[in-house]
């Protein structure tokens, strides 16, 4: 069992815990080697612990070092707390680890995670949208201060009214797919309900 330490000076209590062991059929994670979950078998031709991945098999001494000299652990026992500890701690530093980029301010209460796929996706269609309208509001320029011939408005018209009326549909399609989020969270639906 641990010692505690506690000082009586101020609040602030250390923790000793007696380092983890590991046996055989043991679940471990090692962030060294990837994200998985390996499963610890004897190893008698080594005399050590083993588990393999990508072909290959590391070997561990029972403290979850790979030698006696090394300052600490490679090996942790398979947790949610441990799984999520090591996600945290190596979260972008792996190739197949979810890379986070929080936009957050100190003061949000809610957040919510888009792909960057999604995103994107979001950001073609407003910049598409705003191309569109620019046009249209330079088409409405022209015809202004007749810069377009007389028989040639009736067909800029309808090519601008197909324009702005496509953009219209692709972005209410697109709101209706964000307002599916936005009903999870404390905001709720944007636009025409």
């Amino acid at each position: 069992m641990g010692k505690s330490i506690s000082t009586t000076s101020n609040t602030q209590t250390t923790t000793n815990h007696a380092p983890a062991t590991f046996k055989a059929g043991d679940s471990v994670l090692c962030p060294s080697v990837g994200d998985g979950t390996y499963q610890l078998f004897n190893d008698k031709e080594y005399d050590c612990l083993g588990f393999t991945a990508n072909g290959k098999t590391y070997h561990y001494r029972n403290d979850g070092k790979v030698s006696r000299d090394d300052a600490a652990p490679s090996l942790f026992h398979y947790t949610p707390a441990n799984r999520q500890a090591i996600a945290t701690l190596y979260n972008g530093s792996q190739s197949n680890q979810r890379k986070v980029i929080d936009t957050t301010e100190a003061d949000d209460k809610e957040a919510v995670l888009i792909s960057a796929f999604d995103l994107r996706d979001i950001a073609c269609d407003i910049n598409g949208a705003a191309t569109a309208l620019y046009d249209v509001g330079q088409l409405l320029a022209l015809i202004h201060y007749d810069k377009i011939e007389t028989h040639t408005v009736p067909a800029m018209a309808r090519l601008a009214h197909d324009a702005t009326d496509t953009w219209a549909s692709l972005l209410c399609e697109k709101l209706e797919r964000i307002n599916d989020t936005l009903a999870l969270t404390g905001y709720g639906k944007e636009g025409k309900q």
